[in-house]
C-alpha cells in the first residue's frame, strides 16, 4: 500500500511540474540554448535548412491564392483578401512544426546569445545571411512551380498572381517598413511563446493564431513576400526587378529591426535588470 502511495504521489508530482508555467528564467534559458543550437550547425546545414523553409512557406502561398481566385466576383476584393489570413498560416505550421528554420522567427532568438556574450555580433551577421538566402532561394524555387500549377489545376488565376503583388506593394515604402518591424515584433513574440508551450496542440495553436492576425492585418513578412513579389515579378508587367529589391530590403530590414530590438533587446533587458 506504502508503495502505491508513493507512486501516487511521485504522479501527481509529475504532473504539477509539468502544468506549471515556465517562468521567465527558464524561457530566456532555452531561447539562448536554442540559439546556440542554430549557431553550431554548419554552413550547409544551415542552409538546407533554411531552404526547406523557404519552400515549405509556399504552400501558404499556394492556399491564399486559391482562396483569392474561389472567392473573386463572391465578395467583394477587400473581404477576399481577410479570408485569405485562414489559410495563411499553413506554411507556418510546416516550418515551425518541422524545425525548419525561418528568419523572421530565428531572428531574436540568434540575438539572445550575443547579448549573453556567447557568440559574436560577426557570427549574427554570417547566420542570418546565410538564413536569408536559403529562405529566398526556396521562394524562388516555388514561385514558378505554383504560377505554373496553379492554373494547370484550375484553383488559381494567373490574375491572382498579380494582385496580390499589387495588394502587398500599394502602401508607401515608409508604411511598408513599419509594418515589416510590427510583423517581425509578432514573430519575435511567437518565438518566445512557442517555448513557454508545452505541447505540439498548444504550438500549432500559437503558430495559428499570430501568423493569421498578422496576415489578416496586412504585415508585411519579407519571406512570404518574397514568394508573393516573385510570382507578381514572373507574371506581371506592374512588377518590376526595382519595385521587387526595394519591397525585399524594406521587409528584411524592418523585420530584423521588429525581432531583435523589441523582442530580443527588450526581454533581455527586462531580464538582465530582474537580475540585480
Amino acid at each position: 500500500m506504502e508503495n502505491v502511495k508513493n507512486s501516487k504521489e511521485t504522479s501527481e508530482k509529475v504532473t504539477s511540474q509539468k502544468e506549471a508555467a515556465k517562468s521567465q528564467e527558464e524561457i530566456m534559458g532555452e531561447q539562448i540554448s536554442h540559439g546556440e543550437e542554430t549557431f553550431d550547425k554548419t554552413p550547409l546545414s544551415l542552409w538546407l535548412s533554411s531552404l526547406a523553409a523557404g519552400l515549405e512557406i509556399g504552400f501558404s502561398f499556394l492556399l491564399i491564392c486559391a482562396i483569392h481566385t474561389f472567392f473573386i466576383g463572391k465578395v467583394s476584393d477587400e473581404t477576399i483578401f481577410k479570408l485569405m489570413a485562414f489559410g495563411y498560416p499553413i506554411g507556418f505550421i510546416m516550418i515551425i512544426g518541422g524545425k525548419s528554420i525561418l528568419f523572421t522567427e530565428k531572428t531574436s532568438l540568434l540575438v539572445l546569445p550575443v547579448l549573453n556574450k556567447k557568440r559574436g555580433i560577426d557570427k549574427l551577421l554570417i547566420t542570418w545571411v546565410i538564413v536569408i538566402f536559403g529562405n529566398l532561394v526556396g521562394g524562388w524555387l516555388m514561385a514558378p512551380i505554383i504560377v505554373w500549377i496553379g492554373p494547370h489545376l484550375h484553383i488559381i488565376e494567373v490574375e491572382t498572381f498579380e494582385a496580390i503583388a499589387l495588394h502587398v506593394t500599394e502602401a508607401s515604402g515608409l508604411a511598408i517598413f513599419v509594418s515589416a518591424i510590427l510583423a517581425g515584433w509578432m514573430m519575435g513574440l511567437l518565438s518566445w511563446l512557442l517555448t513557454s508551450a508545452k505541447e505540439s496542440i498548444s504550438r500549432i495553436v500559437l503558430v495559428y493564431l499570430i501568423t493569421s492576425v498578422l496576415a489578416f492585418l496586412g504585415l508585411h513578412h519579407s519571406i512570404v513576400g518574397n514568394i508573393e513579389m516573385f510570382a507578381g515579378l514572373l507574371t506581371s508587367s506592374e512588377i518590376t526587378w526595382d519595385v521587387y529589391a526595394l519591397l525585399q530590403g524594406n521587409t528584411l530590414l524592418g523585420n530584423a529591426i521588429g525581432g531583435a530590438v523589441f523582442v530580443a533587446l527588450l526581454k533581455y533587458s527586462a531580464f538582465v535588470n530582474n537580475k540585480k
